[in-house]
C-alpha cells in the first residue's frame, strides 16, 4: 500500500492506515505522492497550520477526495450526502445522484453550451472511469490544486485557487507537449452548523484548461485542429 495511503496524508484528512482499510474507494485506495510532490514544487505559498489559507486548503483537498475516490456516500465525512449539491459557473446545482449520472466531477466542470462539432471534450461522451483515465494519462503526475486567497470564513468560504499540472501524456488525439497547463477561479462553499459541507459552487474557465490540452501536433501532424479536422489558422 502506498505511504500517503496507509500512514496519512500530509494535505487531506481521513487517510489513515485505519480509514483506507474501513472505506470502499472507486478505484482502490488513492496515492497522492506523485501530486504532492508537484504541489509542493510548484505552489506559490506555504500557508502556516491553521491559517485561513492552509484550512481551507486541506478542506478543499480532502472533500475532492472524498467525491472523486470513496464509493460509499455514507462515508462521507465532509459533507452531508443528503443536502449536498454542486453548481459550476450559474449552471444548475446537482445533487450527488445527479453528479453520478453526469459522469463524475470532471464531466461536471467541463459542461458547455458549445455546439456538440465545437467540443473539444464532450461530456456527453465520457464516463466517470473514461474521464479519469483520460486525464490521469494527460496528467501522470496529476493535476495540484493551492489556495491562492481566502475572503470569508465559514459558514460560507469564499476562496480563490489555482489548479496545474504538466501535459506529459496525449489528450484527445492531441501529442503531450510537456508544457505547464493551468488555470484560475473561485469557489464558495457552504457548511452547516456541524460543519458539513451542503453547497458548493464554482467559477472558472474551462477554456483555460483546454486551450492548454489542444497544442500537441495530432496524427496528421496539424497543431490545433477542431474536432470536425478543419485546421485554425493563427494570427
Amino acid at each position: 500500500m502506498a505511504t500517503s495511503a496507509a500512514t496519512g496524508d500530509k494535505y487531506r484528512d481521513y487517510l489513515t492506515e485505519e480509514d483506507v482499510k474501513n472505506t470502499k474507494w472507486n478505484f482502490g485506495p488513492p496515492n497522492y505522492d506523485a501530486v504532492d510532490k508537484l504541489f509542493e514544487e510548484g505552489r506559490t505559498n506555504i500557508w502556516p497550520e491553521g491559517s485561513p489559507e492552509e484550512k481551507v486548503q486541506r478542506r478543499v483537498k480532502t472533500w475532492e477526495m472524498e467525491l472523486v475516490h470513496k464509493a460509499d456516500p455514507n462515508q462521507y465525512k465532509t459533507l452531508d450526502a443528503k443536502k449536498f449539491k454542486l453548481g459550476v459557473n450559474g449552471r444548475k446545482f446537482l445533487t450527488l445522484e445527479e453528479i453520478v449520472k453526469v459522469g463524475g466531477s470532471y464531466n461536471v466542470f467541463l459542461q458547455t453550451s458549445l455546439p456538440t462539432p465545437l467540443r473539444f471534450y464532450n461530456p456527453e461522451d465520457e464516463t466517470a472511469d473514461s474521464s479519469q483515465t483520460l486525464f490521469k494519462t494527460t496528467f501522470p503526475r496529476g493535476f495540484a490544486l493551492e489556495i491562492l486567497e481566502v475572503y470569508s470564513e465559514p459558514p460560507k468560504i469564499v476562496y480563490k485557487f489555482r489548479h496545474w499540472g504538466f501535459m506529459e501524456g496525449p489528450f484527445k488525439g492531441h501529442a503531450p507537449t510537456g508544457e505547464k497547463v493551468e488555470f484560475f477561479g473561485m469557489a464558495i462553499f457552504e457548511v452547516d452548523e456541524n460543519s458539513k459541507i451542503v453547497k458548493v459552487e464554482f467559477f472558472c474557465d474551462r477554456g483555460e484548461l483546454l486551450a492548454g490540452l489542444i497544442k500537441g501536433k495530432t496524427s496528421d501532424g496539424s497543431t490545433v485542429v477542431t474536432p470536425s479536422g478543419c485546421p485554425f489558422m493563427s494570427s
